[in-house]
């Protein structure tokens, strides 16, 4: 199953921040294409859940120095590390860092990128 955006998509709207990731989770019973599966009482027990990432935040903010360069667009005032996770990738998570929510009558969950334990990406040769 691969999760892909478009621009006419009702997340569009959404702006992740920082180090955030939207995640929509999987039901508890499906498997991933590649077979990834996690048992109930994996999730039960270690509170870990899986889902594919909708958005991503920009990432983590680099201080910047403070400089009298009042004609630079704020844009270039800001820099991030980017985030390791991309779009349309499968995380693994702890449930107990992230946070859950309701969007448009679906739920996700906006988890920081410290409590993804792994990733699977569908890389296109």
């Amino acid at each position: 199953m691969s999760v892909h955006l478009t621009a006419d998509n009702k997340l569009k709207k959404l702006i992740v921040v920082g180090d955030r990731v939207l995640i929509k989770p999987l039901k508890p019973s499906e498997m991933t294409a590649s077979g990834l599966y996690l048992p109930p009482g994996v999730q039960e027990k270690e509170k870990v859940q899986q889902g594919y990432v909708i958005k991503t935040g920009p990432g983590y903010a680099i201080p910047v120095p403070v400089d009298d360069e009042d004609w630079k667009p704020d844009e270039d005032r800001v820099k991030y590390i980017p985030l390791q996770a991309k779009e349309g990738d499968l995380a693994i998570f702890l449930a107990s860092a992230s946070t859950e929510v309701m969007y448009e009558g679906e739920k996700y969950f906006i988890v920081p990128q410290s409590a993804i334990l792994m990733l699977e990406r569908e890389e296109e040769l």
